[in-house]
């Protein structure tokens, strides 16, 4: 995390109150852009625990990604460094954005759903954008938190992963909050290597 700065604002109301007190305070997050080359990296398909499966991208999921984006991240620390991600109309926004746009990619995009008698729910969700021809890139790797340390996040990585490489892309990059270890740990495991460190400004108002 950087460095955290304070401004004070005295705000007068005639005839309410006479003073009025109130801090805004910028903190910087520390975020580390990581990129794999898939030259020659032989990408497979990681095995899912048993009731999970892979279920790729089709329109009629939208809502589906939608749901599983704002499970996953509503009270993890990237919902504050983007608002969009704590509320289920700023997740929704954000994949209709993303599918419209040019460089979607269904073949890098993908649910996990988990089955278990007459139970349906999912438990994870990833996105690819073709960014440029160099490039394949990861958005919001999402798993729920009932279905953690399961190695979904692995498998949505690699299923991804595999969508860009037989795309004939050649390397690919996701950027990830600093302050995320695990998630970090789990990029590195997967051959992703820090490239470049970046800042988010957030700013945050209190009285």
């Amino acid at each position: 995390m950087g460095a955290v700065f304070d401004v004070r604002l005295v705000l007068a109301f005639q005839g309410v109150l006479s003073t009025a007190h109130f801090s805004m305070s910028i903190t910087y997050f520390k975020r580390y852009r990581m990129e794999v080359d898939l030259h020659y990296r032989r990408i497979a398909s990681l095995p899912l625990p048993t009731g999970y499966q892979l279920v790729p991208w089709s329109a009629d999921r939208l809502e589906d990604h939608v749901e599983t984006k704002y499970q996953s991240f509503r009270h993890e620390l990237d919902s504050n460094l983007f608002d969009c991600l704590g509320e289920v109309e700023g997740c929704r926004k954000l994949m209709e954005e993303m599918v419209t746009k040019e460089g979607f990619m269904p073949e890098a995009t993908w649910l996990v759903e988990y089955t278990s008698r007459n139970q349906r729910e999912m438990a994870g969700a990833i996105q690819g954008m073709r960014v440029n021809r160099h490039y394949g890139g990861i958005q919001n790797v999402g798993v729920t938190p009932l279905h953690r340390g399961r190695g979904l996040g692995s498998a949505l990585v690699a299923a991804t992963l595999l969508g860009f490489q037989q795309a004939g892309l050649p390397r690919a990059y996701l950027e990830v909050t600093a302050q995320n270890k695990e998630a970090v740990r789990l990029y590195r495991h997967l051959g992703f290597r820090r490239t470049k460190t970046l800042y988010k400004a957030v700013e945050l108002a209190y009285g």
